[in-house]
């Protein structure tokens, strides 16, 4: 009976990090990425006034861009793009791509007292390029980034346009998108390391690195963390407490690729490098972004699969030498049982199973 749970487990898992074998629709959508081509993208900015657009800039051949205009002007007269939010789909332009995905976002002006009654005002900000399905995987990315916008925006004149404005638009896909692929290329087959520190809310500290790839290791992290997705306030603040007695993972970049130090890892970590390696060697970003969003999955899956297991520990011994199979099977038990703990710290039946866990687990990785 057991035996057929461990093998639908590897099967599952095998699921995970295959998606770059089954998901080809990232190949098939983003043009070029086999051929290590650059991708095409895009840009456009709009002045919205009442209920016209006026361009303001863009990067589209000049064929296209009265075809985007007329689909931003459909959208809005829908209601379809609220302030400050922005909304992905997929546009048909005359572009070599034929259809790429589009971001648009309004970001609306402040209003003087006497024109709160008016009609909307602000800008349009369209970002196009590879497919909707990718752009979506990167959505707070691309919010954040229009929103860093803002400020450029006040003056009517827009006479920061070439200085301020272009360079920044012209840098979407760059900032927005490859910062997960820049991580893995700097680090090659030490990624583990990241996904398991990132699992594990150990700190990263990045030394001769310039401020970008320092915000590129530190978004990477934050990508790959399960922080935010547990429910509990107050096991996320354990989970944190509990870090801080582990050493910080350091990566020295003054080598190719970068030198990492105080290094910790496990099966389950170590079983999605060559994943990462295989979408990264194919310069693709958004198959990077699903495979790490798969990572996330799995961890989750897992977690869940121990909690249940614990809880009917606390009735069956059974249940318990399940715990201790499931553990042992996982690859992730030392990532799972830090959370279990921070979990059930006030649920004494709970924290004695975890106890001998623990204990089994040490056991298993004394022997090797």
């Amino acid at each position: 009976m057991f035996t057929s749970q461990t093998s639908m487990q590897t099967s599952s898992f095998q699921d995970s990090i295959d998606v770059e074998e089954k998901d080809t629709d990232y190949d098939n959508e983003e043009m070029g990425y086999n051929q290590k081509i650059q991708l095409n993208c895009y840009y456009t900015i709009y002045l919205y006034q009442g209920t016209s657009l006026t361009l303001v800039d863009s990067s589209l051949p000049a064929e296209a861009e009265p075809e985007l205009r007329c689909y931003i002007s459909r959208r809005l007269s829908k209601g379809a793009l609220l302030g400050g939010m922005g909304n992905i789909a997929t546009v048909e332009l005359s572009v070599p791509e034929a259809a790429v995905g589009c971001y648009c976002c309004l970001l609306e002006q402040e209003r003087s007292p006497e024109q709160l009654d008016a009609d909307g005002n602000g800008y349009v900000i369209c970002l196009m390029g590879g497919s909707e399905k990718g752009l979506n995987l990167f959505r707070l990315e691309l919010d954040k980034y229009v929103q860093g916008l803002q400020s450029s925006l006040q003056t009517p004149e827009l006479v920061n346009l070439e200085t301020e404005i272009r360079p920044y638009l012209s840098m979407w896909y760059e900032e927005s998108v490859m910062h997960i692929h820049r991580v893995v290329q700097m680090v090659q087959g030490s990624i583990s390391f990241l996904l398991h520190a990132a699992l594990s809310h150990i700190h990263v500290e990045v030394t001769n690195a310039d401020d970008r790839t320092k915000a590129d290791v530190a978004r990477f992290i934050k990508a790959a963390s399960l922080q935010g997705l547990v429910q509990e306030d107050t096991t996320t603040a354990s989970l944190c407490k509990a870090s801080e007695a582990l050493t910080d993972l350091i990566i020295d970049c003054s080598t190719s690729p970068a030198t990492l130090s105080n290094t910790v890892s496990n099966r389950f970590c170590d079983d999605w490098i060559q994943s990462f390696l295989n979408a990264a060697e194919r310069c693709n970003p958004f198959l990077l972004r699903q495979i790490l969003e798969n990572f996330k999955l799995k961890a989750i899956q897992d977690m869940n699969s121990l909690k249940r297991f614990i809880r009917q520990a606390e009735s069956s011994h059974y249940a318990l030498f399940r715990c201790c199979q499931f553990l042992q099977g996982c690859g992730n038990g030392d990532v799972l049982l830090q959370n279990a703990h921070a979990e059930h710290s006030d649920l004494p039946e709970a924290c004695s199973i975890i106890r001998v866990l623990d204990e089994f687990l040490s056991e298993q990785q004394a022997q090797g």
